[in-house]
């Protein structure tokens, strides 16, 4: 934290508090609309495409695209732009290849979807294993909540985190999916404005495109997409394709749509506007790299808050804070609902409690939620200091390498799978990814083994087992 240089003024407090009552009276009306499980969680099928953009750029956008890929820049430059562009794509794939079997499919969870074709014991491995990787992403939300309030108001890290936690609870308790929906709405148009500003601010103060070249004669790594090395980067930009389509929470957005066609135009609006919010982090990160001597003790995490607070007009500078806060909570809160409704869903309904009626079933998702959060507080507070986006790639790698395989061939190869295959690349391919990730810490990006293990198990496994597989079963292929 950089003490006795980021001052708040009254300004920066009445932006913050308009733009905070505005995203809380928006929350609130949602929650009013909220009256059973079904709508709490997206199944009741409400949506227009605008609010199905809203849920999935409400989850995607928030700390890692904005906070992060400043930290990110700040450190490596263009490199940055993969998280917000690999989730384009995602939702471009998603839209595009994969909505009409899922949408008519008229499940809820990835889980029930797979369950259909593997057999029930599927359900409980991805639900677990996609868990945990959709946590660490709400590991990289809490390291840029704290970054946020610590740069802005000076309190400490664990204060902060309390904070922080309170309002993930209140965010998503209150209105569920449909809260995210509107709240995400809302807060895109707060996020594109706050993007659009501190480009053009960056922009301007550099002195236009050839102050950008000249302030880094040395255009490797800054300029480069690839500034942390080819396999690296190109890993980052592929997990987020992979960990965009196999992600319970956007899945769970275009199934609460209210037909085919707005499912599809909520994921392709989703696409067309994602990957430009990391443009503005990235010239925010490249500004404040080539003037850091300005702000000796500057922590890669608080490069885009320092910004605004000092670049920016006071009162324009609190909404834009307010904005950031939300777009981190937003994620954390529908990273919380995800993860809630797969456990709540695939693991209390179908092995602890079958007959839970909705009352049961909604208070089970939110006690889920209690225990996320407390469980976030201890594992952000022993990660201060670490990479915001590192915790997310590696989040959306896990992802896809428990899902993607499994889930594409009860899509496109139902007659050609089978479940002990869909068993074995659902277990192997997370697991050979973890266990890469701390055995081989330097080495190939653990994104690749699982993927690989978990495609080869999918093909294997099928081969060996098909013919058995008819034989138990009674129907051929």
């Amino acid at each position: 934290m950089i003490l006795g240089m980021t001052i708040i003024t009254s300004e920066h407090i009445i932006g913050m508090v308009v733009t905070l009552i505005l995203i809380m009276g928006v929350g609130i009306y949602a929650g009013s609309r909220v009256k059973t499980e079904a709508d709490f969680s997206g199944s009741a099928r409400k949506a227009s495409g605008v609010l199905v953009a809203g849920t999935i750029m409400g989850t995607l956008v928030g700390g890692a695209s904005t906070i992060g890929t400043a930290q990110l820049a700040f450190n490596f430059g263009l490199s940055a732009w993969w998280f917000t562009l690999g989730a384009g794509i995602g939702c471009a794939v998603l839209g595009l290849g994969m909505l009409k079997p899922l949408y008519a499919s008229n499940k809820t969870t990835i889980p029930q979807y797979l369950v259909e074709t593997y057999g029930y014991k599927i359900g409980p491995i991805s639900s677990i294993f996609t868990s945990i990787g959709m946590f660490f992403n709400i590991i990289a939300q809490g390291i840029a909540a704290v970054a946020l309030l610590t740069s802005a108001f000076h309190l400490n890290s664990t204060l902060a985190l309390l904070i922080s936690v309170i309002l993930v609870i209140a965010y998503v308790l209150v209105g569920g999916l449909q809260g995210t929906a509107l709240v995400g709405v809302v807060k895109l148009g707060l996020l594109y404005m706050t993007i659009i500003v501190a480009s053009v601010v960056a922009y301007m103060m550099f002195g236009g495109y050839h102050g950008i070249l000249e302030s880094f004669p040395e255009h490797f790594p800054w300029f480069s997409l690839f500034g942390r090395g080819f396999s690296t980067d190109a890993a980052a930009g592929f997990s987020l394709l992979v960990g965009v389509i196999s992600t319970q929470t956007y899945i769970q957005a275009v199934l609460s749509a209210r037909s085919l066609g707005q499912a599809r135009r909520g994921a392709l609006l989703s696409a067309a506007l994602i990957p430009p919010i990391g443009i503005g982090g990235i010239l925010v990160g490249l500004y404040m790299r080539a003037n850091v001597a300005t702000f000796p003790g500057l922590k890669s995490s608080e490069v885009l808050p320092v910004f605004v607070l000092h670049y920016l007009p006071p009162l324009l500078g609190g909404v834009i804070m307010a904005t950031l806060l939300i777009a981190v909570i937003g994620t954390w809160a529908g990273l919380n609902l995800g993860i809630s409704t797969m456990l709540t869903r695939d693991i209390y309904v179908r092995f602890i409690n079958p007959a839970a009626d909705s009352i049961k079933t909604l208070r089970c998702q939110r006690i889920i939620i209690f225990v996320l959060c407390a469980l976030a507080i201890i594992l952000v507070r022993s990660s201060a200091g670490s990479l915001i986006l590192g915790f997310s790639f590696m989040s959306m790698g896990l992802r896809g390498c428990t899902v993607l395989f499994p889930l594409l061939g009860a899509m496109f190869f139902k007659r050609w799978v089978t479940p002990a295959a869909g068993l074995a690349s659902a277990l192997l391919g997370p697991l050979t990814n973890f266990v890469w990730h701390f055995l081989f810490p330097q080495g190939m990006d653990p994104l690749y083994p699982g993927l690989i293990v978990g495609g080869l198990m999918l093909i294997i496994v099928s081969m060996l087992t098909r013919n058995q597989d008819d034989k138990t079963t009674g129907f051929s292929h």
